[in-house]
């Protein structure tokens, strides 16, 4: 192929540049505190638990992203309603809205004054400053990425196989879940994974609704901004390390998964 021995050089350019080599920065960086003091940076019960709520909270998120996306996206392809355009619009908003102002909002909303969290409050629930209202931010910022991965997939589904079902006497929630979530599963897996991964590291709108609590509501990437604040590199380094690795694990889980649905189709 023409030009395929530049494009190759300039790919692996490109790709060193901007993800490798930062990359192997992180990971080397950690280990001036040397074995033992790696592995004491991050067993830190602060540590711990911020990576727990972190990627506990994203886990959640995503499970739920991945039923109301799913939701979301089937009504936006398959119902016709007033404002259409405006509700397909405002999916995107978390794309758009810078993080900070969603926390100040989401934060406004959930407080114990605030219109959606004064009435929890009566009930016994607090939303706000609670590991629970990191869940909410996450789920504002990752549903996005599920409507978005499944949209085009639904709009190409044939309806063929629908009808087909239907003939033959299948109930609607038979259809479903036999003939169409089958095929949307690896998709609902990528957008999945993409709401899980975006949910781990976001920062902007979390901080404000979070409260920041140590051993409560603190999330890692706050940790890790406290360390740097302190100039503690290598330390902020080896829990970036530590976010890396869960990352990378996980995404590869939910990858064979995915893989897995497919080749049983």
């Amino acid at each position: 192929m023409p030009g395929f021995g530049f494009s190759l050089a300039f790919t692996l350019f490109y790709l060193s540049a901007i993800v490798l080599i930062p990359l192997a920065a992180l990971i080397i960086r950690p280990w001036e505190l040397g074995w033992n003091g790696f592995w004491a940076e991050i067993l830190a019960p602060r540590v711990l638990h911020a990576l727990k709520l972190s990627f506990g909270a994203a886990a959640v998120a995503a499970a739920i992203n991945s039923v109301f996306g799913l939701i979301v996206a089937w009504v936006l392809v398959r119902y016709r309603f007033p404002f259409k355009r405006v509700v397909d619009a405002l999916v995107d908003l978390p794309f758009a809205l810078p993080t900070a102002v969603a926390g100040i909002a989401l934060s406004a909303l959930y407080a114990s004054n605030g219109w959606i969290g004064a009435p929890l409050e009566k009930a016994g629930i607090k939303i706000a400053y609670t590991p629970y209202g990191v869940v909410v931010a996450l789920v504002f910022i990752g549903l996005p990425f599920v409507v978005r991965t499944l949209q085009p997939v639904l709009t190409d589904l044939s309806r063929d196989s629908e009808e087909a079902a239907a003939t033959l006497g299948a109930t609607r929630f038979q259809t479903f879940r036999r003939v169409i979530l089958p095929t949307l599963a690896p998709t609902l897996l990528t957008g999945t994974a993409m709401a899980f991964a975006r949910a781990v590291g976001e920062y902007g709108s979390v901080i404000f609704i979070a409260g920041n609590l140590p051993m409560v509501s603190e999330i890692t990437p706050l940790l890790i901004i406290i360390k740097l604040q302190e100039y503690d590199y290598a330390g902020a380094a080896a829990v970036g390390v530590v976010m890396l690795a869960v990352s990378f694990v996980f995404l590869l889980a939910l990858n064979a998964l995915q893989a897995w649905v497919s080749s049983r189709r």
